[in-house]
């Protein structure tokens, strides 16, 4: 490749990290693309990132940035578009994907052009929206075209929802008729029959605070709607996204499944790797709920092992932001507790520290399941999720030796606690560059409020 002169930025003497490669080499980047790697070029601004490691930016395909509405009502996160992709980029985080529900009576596509037009006033990172289907029978075949148009390539399914079983044949022609078009299915896979069932009778017997939690979501109720979505993907020839897989058990059934070559891909979240349901037993027990519940410690390490062993395909948030007093809020009982905690800020920090740093995968591994493998999924590689002439500038310079605790008083996020507050982590993001701009520098938001665009996404890639 020629020299390409001189250039907006250049990021020098760093270990260039893909899920590939590893590099000592320099970073040419002119307005909002990587022009040049290595050779000889001057560059107007120029960042020494020697003893750094300098990875793709993190691509966090779940996110909850925008009110859920539930079949008990609205649920209003603790973050909007502005604080949750502030947490982002100081968390390493150049794009992330919003789980985007549409109000009473609002179409899909009205609701895709009404939160792409407010994100992109707001957002500092990039962005990308998952509609989640509430009606199956709405998106018609010429709705289904206009938004893979718009780049919109991705539906979210609860199967936890109480119409699903109802209207089961509908979301799977839907499956059906999406994947035709590139599109992939998200799965929110817990059985809503089972655990109304299991709810009312704890309701029943007077069991209705936060340690009676998991058991009204069991593993099994996991594991049968995993092994229900992989029939579907299986007789609709269709590829799915099974979103926070908790469990060994729902685990190995996507590993059988993949086994006979089914289109099955797999996220984890942090919850699930760090704590074990022992937390119930303590007095703050309600901070921890999560949909799935936290499992045991088996269940963690099977996830880490599928991490490392690639059953598992990403690692990503499913950030869903409250505050403390909202989470221990004490009139809520098990038909109501409020389900997420916030992870943006410390999503790659604590997997870097826990996984890299102790040795259980490679930096190539955690460049995967944070970055590229995402990219792959949703349509948006190579123009992200890898450091390649031709890509986006989406870069993260990191500290593998910084060491700090998690502090809820130092995250960007509004929410006001961390499950995992006072742990000690080693090797945190100190700049994260955005399409070729500085958004985070050193503990400090640079970036601007509406920086971050909409990511329009291509066909699903084949991992």
């Amino acid at each position: 490749m020629s020299d390409v002169g001189h250039v907006d930025l250049a990021i020098r003497n760093g270990s260039v990290i893909t899920a590939s490669s590893r590099s000592e080499t320099d970073i040419a980047i002119r307005g909002e693309t990587i022009v040049q790697l290595g050779g000889d070029f001057t560059a107007q601004r120029e960042i020494d990132a020697s003893g750094m490691l300098v990875m793709p930016g993190g691509i966090d395909m779940h996110v909850h940035l925008t009110p859920a509405v539930s079949e008990r009502g609205e649920m209003r996160w603790a973050d909007d578009f502005a604080s949750g992709t502030r947490a982002a980029a100081a968390g390493g985080i150049t794009t992330v994907g919003n789980i985007t529900t549409p109000k009473p009576r609002q179409t899909v596509p009205a609701m895709l052009a009404e939160v792409s037009a407010a994100a992109a006033e707001m957002a500092y990172v990039d962005f990308a929206l998952h509609p989640v289907v509430l009606d199956p029978g709405e998106l018609t075949a010429d709705a289904l075209a206009t938004m893979v148009e718009q780049g919109h390539t991705s539906l979210k399914i609860f199967m936890v929802l109480s119409n699903f079983d109802g209207r089961a044949r509908d979301y799977l022609d839907l499956m059906r008729r999406s994947a035709e078009l590139g599109m992939i299915s998200l799965i929110h896979c817990e059985d809503g029959c089972i655990i109304s069932h299991l709810t009312e009778r704890l309701v029943a017997a007077g069991k209705t605070t936060a340690p009676h939690y998991p058991a009204s979501r069991p593993i099994y109720s996991e594991e049968v709607a995993v092994t229900r979505a992989i029939g579907f993907a299986e007789a609709a020839d269709v590829p799915i996204y099974v979103v926070h897989l908790s469990s060994q058990a729902a685990l190995e059934a996507c590993h059988r499944a993949r086994a006979r070559g089914i289109e099955v891909y797999v996220e984890t979240r942090p919850l699930y790797l760090y704590l074990t349901d022992e937390r119930f037993a303590e007095p703050d027990a309600a901070k921890y709920i999560g949909q799935p519940p936290l499992r045991t410690q088996r269940d963690v390490d099977a996830l880490w092992n599928g991490l490392w062993a690639g059953d598992i395909q990403t690692f990503c948030t499913d950030h869903a932001p409250w505050s403390l007093s909202d989470k221990l809020d004490p009139a809520a009982d098990l038909t109501n507790l409020r389900p997420g905690v916030a992870d943006l800020d410390t999503l790659l920090p604590m997997l870097f520290s826990a996984g890299v740093g102790a040795g259980h995968i490679s930096p190539h591994r955690f460049v995967e399941v944070t970055s590229t493998n995402a990219a792959r999924l949703f349509g948006l590689f190579p123009r992200k999720g890898t450091i390649a002439v031709g890509s986006d500038a989406d870069i993260t310079i990191w500290d593998p030796n910084l060491t700090r605790p998690v502090d809820s008083s130092r995250t960007q996020t509004n929410a006001d606690y961390s499950p995992y507050e006072g742990w000690t982590v080693t090797g945190w993001p100190v700049m994260t560059i955005s399409r070729g701009r500085v958004v985070y520098d050193h503990g400090e938001i640079v970036g601007d409020q509406g920086w971050g665009r909409l990511a329009r996404r291509g066909t699903s890639q084949m991992l």
